[in-house]
């Protein structure tokens, strides 16, 4: 595996970008960071996908505001680095990593996209508005009720997805209600593509994260990545 920071180019600037490459690959996927940034965590899920064969790239979404990253315990900083920040630019980023893809030999039919967090609501939001192998959020907020005002609700979107969406969500997760979950499990059934809901009851937001002790739950973490390398084994072809 060979990882390094690359630098894409977008209409906005430069992004930095965390590339992750195996020795010999079966896909790619696009993976969006948190609300914290492209951070060592985020790095290492990068990492983790491309020891299963997938060639990676973690876009910088916050270029536009100094890029780094936040400590999960300064939100305050989030909210700054969340200027300038809209769909339209997030797509921008993300169109930014899909060419490059392209660009090393990928169809978009074998390209996916994984998000966590603010990044799972990106990765909806690029399945709604791209046609691409495969989507997967992790407790993705915002899609069906709006939490900042750039970012409006998606799930009227939900019926014309382009792309296969894998949604995980935790029961306990106290910024995505259930009801909301269960709103858009109904409003995704509705979609032309392969869709699925996942709810873990014991599990709250992040429960993937690792890095966050008081917030990682292992039976659904665990449970959760075996069902996003099937999901991408599925339908990147």
């Amino acid at each position: 595996m060979k990882t390094s920071t690359i630098e894409l180019q977008t209409v906005d600037g430069p992004m930095a970008t965390y590339e992750a490459v195996p020795s010999s690959g079966r896909g790619a996927v696009v993976v969006i960071q948190e609300a914290f940034g492209v951070n060592p965590h985020i790095q290492d899920v990068a990492r983790r996908l491309a020891a299963e064969g997938f060639h990676v790239v973690a876009p910088a979404l916050f270029h536009r505001t100094g890029g780094g990253t936040v400590p999960y315990d300064d939100f305050p900083s989030v909210m700054a680095k969340f200027a300038g920040l809209d769909d339209s630019s997030i797509l921008v980023d993300v169109d930014a990593a899909l060419t490059h893809l392209e660009a090393a030999g990928w169809r978009r039919s074998q390209i996916g996209v994984v998000g966590f967090c603010m990044g799972g609501r990106v990765a909806f939001l690029t399945a709604a508005r791209r046609s691409l192998g495969a989507a997967v959020s992790f407790y993705g907020g915002g899609i069906v009720t709006a939490r900042f005002p750039q970012f409006p609700p998606l799930v009227e979107e939900a019926g014309r997805l382009q792309t296969p969406w894998l949604g995980l969500f935790g029961d306990l997760d106290q910024s995505i209600p259930v009801d909301d979950v269960e709103v858009l499990a109904k409003a995704t059934a509705e979609a032309p593509v392969d869709t699925e809901v996942v709810r873990y009851a014991e599990a709250g937001h992040g429960f993937h994260c690792d890095a966050r002790p008081d917030h990682y739950e292992r039976g659904a973490a665990t449970d959760a990545w075996g069902r996003t390398l099937t999901w991408f084994s599925d339908h990147l072809r």
